[in-house]
Parts: structure tokens; C-alpha cells; sequence
């Protein structure tokens, strides 16, 4: 029978922030990553929470882990996992939740798509209860990382080809599906489907959603604290100034 489902883009759309940096933070504990490094990295994620991807930024992390990983055993990354979960759990939208798991009960399976690896993302898929993970997979030989790509890269117009993949395999129908992402970088993934949703949006996401009457759903709150953490400054600032002038200019001053 030819069913809908639902793909959901993972950092910043299923998660709050990115788990690339969760799974830095164990790389670093494990002594596989450098101090120097995961402050970039930390940098990197806040630049993302506030302005989304950019295809020069995944494309440098894509190539770096690659590097990172040739001849590193499996095993040592998988045993990661725990410290990896324990950052990214507590940073999963509830509300996002709910909605994927209505769509199970409608009878529309769940999928986790996103640039991540394969193994993290069928790691979510299982805790979370989704229905399968759509990840980058990484070649490996004898239980190693050879640092070579295993597919094609899941980002652009690669979770697409993933996406028919899975709908072939599962007999899903696309037109009947829905996707929720983030990013302008995931406009061929909300495309390809009949329901596109637009989730904690980029300003060019956003452009689209709107011109294209699609759902817009918000849960990230970083760029809002920051801009009232900026307003209240300001006007702290400007608070400031007034009652020094009022101080040195107004009635009953010392000043002639």
C-alpha cells in the first residue's frame, strides 16, 4: 500500500543547536580532538543556531571528519555513544517529538535525515523511536575507517537521492509525505515532498516559506536571548547616559 511519511532534518529542526558539537566534545574527552579545535567548533555551532548552514561550512566539517576518522577503529567510536547520547537527549524539542510520533499513529513512519553520520543517526532513530536514520555513511575495512566516503554525501540534493531510496524500498509516496528542516540548504529536500515545514527557519528559508504559504514552526530561543540580552544593554546604556546628564544638566545641577 503507498503510504506518506515524515523526514525530519536533525540539528537545529529535531534538536536544539548541533549534535556535530556534542560529538566533539566526547572526541575531545577521548583525547581524539584538540583544545583548539573544539573552541572552533564550539564558535561554529553558535554561528549555525544563529544564521543556519552554509554549503562552505558543511563541506569543510564533512572533509574534516573524513580526515579525522582514516584509520581509526570502529569500535572506539562507537563506544563514544554514551557521552554523544548524553549531550544530545536532553537538547531534543519535545514538541517535535509529538509530531513525529503523531504522524507514526497516523500511519506515516518517521525518518531522521541529516547530514550527521549513518551510525548516529540510526543510534537516534532507535532511542527516539523513529522509524529509520538517513545519515553520511564513512567507508570502513577490517573494523577501520578508511577516511573515503561510503554514498553520497546527505546534504542537498543527497538526502533526496536517500529519500527515493527509502521511499522505493518502503513503498512510500513522496507527494504524500512531509519534511521538516531548518535550512535554505534543505529546500530540495522540502520540495520533494507534498508537505514542506519550515522549523526554527534561516532568513532565506524563511523568504521561501512565506512566498510558498508553508508551515513555520519556532522552538529555538538563542537568537531571541540574544537580542533581548542586546536590548536590555542598550537600554541599560542609554538609562545610564540620561541620568548622568540629567546629573550635569538638569534643575537644581551645580553647573552654570
Amino acid at each position: 500500500m503507498v503510504r506518506g511519511a515524515a523526514f525530519f532534518d536533525l540539528d537545529k529542526t529535531l534538536m536544539e543547536g548541533s549534535s556535530g558539537m556534542h560529538f566533539a566534545r566526547a572526541l575531545y574527552r577521548a583525547g581524539m580532538l584538540s583544545r583548539r579545535q573544539l573552541a572552533k567548533d564550539a564558535y561554529s555551532n553558535v554561528r549555525f543556531r544563529l544564521e543556519g548552514s552554509t554549503d562552505a561550512a558543511t563541506d569543510a566539517v564533512r572533509k574534516r571528519v573524513a580526515e579525522d576518522l582514516a584509520g581509526v577503529p570502529v569500535k572506539r567510536l562507537l563506544r563514544l555513544r554514551p557521552e554523544v547520547l548524553t549531550g544530545i537527549l536532553p537538547r531534543v524539542y519535545p514538541d517535535m517529538l509529538e509530531v513525529a510520533y503523531a504522524h507514526q499513529d497516523a500511519d506515516r513512519p518517521a525518518y531522521i535525515v541529516t547530514a550527521a553520520s549513518q551510525d548516529l543517526a540510526e543510534l537516534l532513530a532507535v532511542v527516539l523511536t523513529f522509524d529509520g536514520g538517513i545519515g553520511a555513511r564513512y567507508e570502513v575495512k577490517d573494523g577501520v575507517y578508511t577516511g573515503r566516503p561510503g554514498g553520497p554525501f546527505t546534504y542537498r540534493e543527497g538526502k533526496v537521492v536517500a529519500m527515493l531510496e527509502v521511499a522505493e524500498r518502503e513503498g512510500i509516496d513522496l507527494a504524500e509525505s512531509y519534511a521538516y528542516s531548518d535550512s535554505e540548504s534543505d529546500l530540495p529536500m522540502l520540495r520533494a515532498v507534498g508537505h514542506p515545514v519550515a522549523v526554527n527557519p534561516d532568513s532565506k528559508l524563511l523568504a521561501v516559506a512565506r512566498q510558498e504559504g508553508w508551515e513555520v514552526m519556532r522552538f529555538d530561543k538563542l537568537g531571541r536571548r540574544l537580542k533581548i540580552a542586546g536590548y536590555g544593554a542598550a537600554i541599560g546604556v542609554t538609562g545610564f547616559a540620561a541620568s548622568q546628564a540629567w546629573e550635569r544638566f538638569g534643575p537644581g545641577s551645580r553647573r552654570r
